[in-house]
Protein backbone atom coordinates (compact mmCIF):
# COMPACT_ATOMS: atom_id res chain seq x y z
CA UNK A 1 0.00 0.00 0.00
CA UNK A 2 1.23 3.46 -0.82
CA UNK A 3 2.36 5.67 2.03
CA UNK A 4 1.81 9.18 0.68
CA UNK A 5 3.56 10.69 3.68
CA UNK A 6 6.86 9.51 2.14
CA UNK A 7 8.43 11.75 -0.47
CA UNK A 8 9.56 8.76 -2.53
CA UNK A 9 5.97 7.48 -2.72
CA UNK A 10 4.66 10.95 -3.59
CA UNK A 11 7.19 11.15 -6.40
CA UNK A 12 6.27 7.66 -7.62
CA UNK A 13 2.57 8.59 -7.79
CA UNK A 14 3.26 11.85 -9.61
CA UNK A 15 5.79 10.29 -11.99
CA UNK A 16 3.38 7.49 -12.86
CA UNK A 17 0.58 9.99 -13.42
CA UNK A 18 2.77 12.22 -15.61
CA UNK A 19 4.03 9.34 -17.76
CA UNK A 20 0.57 7.79 -17.99
CA UNK A 21 -0.90 11.08 -19.20
CA UNK A 22 1.99 11.50 -21.63
CA UNK A 23 1.27 8.06 -23.10
CA UNK A 24 -2.46 8.82 -23.22
CA UNK A 25 -1.97 12.05 -25.17
CA UNK A 26 1.04 11.22 -27.39
CA UNK A 27 -0.68 9.71 -30.43
CA UNK A 28 -3.58 12.17 -30.31
CA UNK A 29 -1.10 15.06 -30.04
CA UNK A 30 0.69 13.81 -33.17
CA UNK A 31 -2.57 13.42 -35.08
CA UNK A 32 -3.67 16.91 -34.03
CA UNK A 33 -0.30 18.50 -34.81
CA UNK A 34 -0.44 17.21 -38.39
CA UNK A 35 -3.58 19.34 -38.77
CA UNK A 36 -2.12 22.35 -36.95
CA UNK A 37 -4.28 21.64 -33.89
CA UNK A 38 -3.62 20.94 -30.21
CA UNK A 39 -5.23 19.42 -27.11
CA UNK A 40 -7.47 22.42 -26.57
CA UNK A 41 -9.00 21.73 -29.99
CA UNK A 42 -9.53 18.10 -29.00
CA UNK A 43 -11.29 19.12 -25.78
CA UNK A 44 -13.61 21.41 -27.74
CA UNK A 45 -14.41 18.66 -30.24
CA UNK A 46 -14.94 16.12 -27.45
CA UNK A 47 -17.44 18.21 -25.49
CA UNK A 48 -19.37 19.30 -28.58
CA UNK A 49 -19.57 15.62 -29.61
CA UNK A 50 -20.79 14.73 -26.14
CA UNK A 51 -23.54 17.35 -26.32
CA UNK A 52 -24.45 18.43 -29.87
CA UNK A 53 -26.12 21.84 -29.87
CA UNK A 54 -24.06 22.98 -26.90
CA UNK A 55 -24.14 26.75 -26.48
CA UNK A 56 -20.98 28.85 -26.47
CA UNK A 57 -21.66 29.75 -22.84
CA UNK A 58 -22.09 26.11 -21.81
CA UNK A 59 -18.84 25.19 -23.58
CA UNK A 60 -17.03 27.96 -21.69
CA UNK A 61 -18.40 26.60 -18.43
CA UNK A 62 -17.55 22.95 -19.06
CA UNK A 63 -14.02 23.82 -20.20
CA UNK A 64 -13.65 26.35 -17.36
CA UNK A 65 -11.90 28.87 -19.61
CA UNK A 66 -12.36 32.53 -20.49
CA UNK A 67 -13.94 33.79 -23.70
CA UNK A 68 -10.49 34.92 -24.80
CA UNK A 69 -9.01 31.45 -24.26
CA UNK A 70 -11.78 29.80 -26.27
CA UNK A 71 -12.04 32.37 -29.06
CA UNK A 72 -9.00 31.49 -31.20
CA UNK A 73 -9.20 27.67 -31.10
CA UNK A 74 -12.97 27.68 -31.68
CA UNK A 75 -12.58 30.11 -34.57
CA UNK A 76 -9.91 27.81 -36.06
CA UNK A 77 -12.25 24.82 -35.84
CA UNK A 78 -15.02 26.85 -37.48
CA UNK A 79 -12.68 28.00 -40.28
CA UNK A 80 -11.50 24.41 -40.83
CA UNK A 81 -15.16 23.38 -41.05
CA UNK A 82 -14.80 20.91 -38.19
CA UNK A 83 -17.39 22.76 -36.08
CA UNK A 84 -20.58 24.49 -37.18
CA UNK A 85 -22.26 27.37 -35.33
CA UNK A 86 -25.94 28.18 -35.72
CA UNK A 87 -28.20 30.76 -34.13
CA UNK A 88 -30.63 29.27 -31.61
CA UNK A 89 -34.15 29.30 -33.05
CA UNK A 90 -35.74 30.25 -29.71
CA UNK A 91 -33.14 32.80 -28.58
CA UNK A 92 -31.31 34.64 -31.36
CA UNK A 93 -28.59 35.75 -28.90
CA UNK A 94 -27.43 32.17 -28.35
CA UNK A 95 -25.11 30.28 -30.67
CA UNK A 96 -25.32 26.49 -30.84
CA UNK A 97 -22.30 24.39 -31.71
CA UNK A 98 -22.21 21.05 -33.50
CA UNK A 99 -19.60 18.96 -35.24
CA UNK A 100 -19.51 18.74 -39.00
CA UNK A 101 -18.94 15.34 -40.59
CA UNK A 102 -15.23 16.08 -40.68
CA UNK A 103 -15.24 17.21 -37.05
CA UNK A 104 -17.15 14.12 -35.96
CA UNK A 105 -14.74 11.87 -37.87
CA UNK A 106 -11.70 13.53 -36.28
CA UNK A 107 -13.19 13.39 -32.78
CA UNK A 108 -14.05 9.70 -33.22
CA UNK A 109 -10.57 8.88 -34.53
CA UNK A 110 -8.88 10.65 -31.60
CA UNK A 111 -11.21 9.07 -29.06
CA UNK A 112 -10.83 5.60 -30.58
CA UNK A 113 -7.02 5.78 -30.39
CA UNK A 114 -7.06 6.96 -26.79
CA UNK A 115 -9.67 4.41 -25.75
CA UNK A 116 -7.60 1.57 -27.23
CA UNK A 117 -4.80 2.56 -24.89
CA UNK A 118 -7.13 2.94 -21.90
CA UNK A 119 -8.83 -0.40 -22.59
CA UNK A 120 -5.49 -2.20 -22.88
CA UNK A 121 -4.19 -0.64 -19.66
CA UNK A 122 -7.38 -1.41 -17.74
CA UNK A 123 -7.45 -4.99 -19.04
CA UNK A 124 -3.85 -5.40 -17.89
CA UNK A 125 -4.55 -3.87 -14.47
CA UNK A 126 -7.69 -5.93 -13.77
CA UNK A 127 -11.33 -5.22 -12.93
CA UNK A 128 -10.69 -3.92 -9.41
CA UNK A 129 -8.02 -1.54 -10.67
CA UNK A 130 -10.36 -0.33 -13.42
CA UNK A 131 -13.06 0.55 -10.88
CA UNK A 132 -10.46 2.19 -8.65
CA UNK A 133 -9.04 4.17 -11.57
CA UNK A 134 -12.47 5.51 -12.45
CA UNK A 135 -13.23 6.38 -8.82
CA UNK A 136 -9.81 8.04 -8.44
CA UNK A 137 -10.29 10.22 -11.52
CA UNK A 138 -13.84 11.16 -10.54
CA UNK A 139 -12.63 12.18 -7.09
CA UNK A 140 -9.72 14.11 -8.57
CA UNK A 141 -12.00 15.97 -10.97
CA UNK A 142 -14.48 16.71 -8.19
CA UNK A 143 -11.76 18.08 -5.93
CA UNK A 144 -10.32 20.32 -8.61
CA UNK A 145 -12.56 23.27 -7.74
CA UNK A 146 -12.41 22.89 -3.96
CA UNK A 147 -8.63 22.38 -3.92
CA UNK A 148 -8.03 25.84 -5.35
CA UNK A 149 -10.18 27.39 -2.63
CA UNK A 150 -8.64 25.68 0.38
CA UNK A 151 -6.01 23.07 1.16
CA UNK A 152 -7.48 19.90 2.70
CA UNK A 153 -5.88 19.54 6.13
CA UNK A 154 -6.09 15.74 5.99
CA UNK A 155 -3.97 15.44 2.84
CA UNK A 156 -0.35 14.34 3.11
CA UNK A 157 2.27 17.02 3.45
CA UNK A 158 4.11 17.78 0.24
CA UNK A 159 7.20 18.71 2.22
CA UNK A 160 7.70 15.27 3.79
Amino acid sequence: MLDLNQTSQQRLVMETFFFGYQAFTAKADDMLARRGLSRVHQRILFFIAREPGLSNKALLEVLNVSKQALNIPLRQLLEMQLVAMETDAADKRKRRLSLTRGGAALEQTLRREQMRLVQAALASAGADAAEGWLAFNQALAGRQESETESQDSSSPSVDS
